[in-house]
């Protein structure tokens, strides 16, 4: 059996799955700036990172609590769309 990873952004990773931080890309949309994928970087979405998300807002929708390490934060989607994770699929 074959395990390749599958990379998508964290918005796209489903609540409950661990996956691990491949990169922040800062042109993911147009409304993030490079300020704010520094403060990602910040935070701890740093490549090589464990992370998953834990719930979604209302309608599964936004914010997102995702947890870094030990730390769980809120994001928005914009935000979530910037960080992209390799998600190893089921055995």
């Amino acid at each position: 059996m074959t395990t390749t990873a599958t990379t998508l952004t964290l918005s796209d990773l489903a609540s409950g799955v661990g996956a691990t931080v491949v990169s922040i890309n800062d042109n993911a949309n147009g409304q993030v700036d490079a300020s704010m994928t520094a403060r990602l970087g910040e935070l701890g979405f740093l490549p090589g990172e464990r992370v998953s998300v834990l719930r979604r807002g209302p309608g599964g929708r936004e914010p997102l609590a995702v947890q870094v390490g030990d730390t769980v934060f809120a994001l928005r989607k914009i935000e979530a769309d910037c960080i992209l994770v390799n998600r190893a699929p089921a055995p």
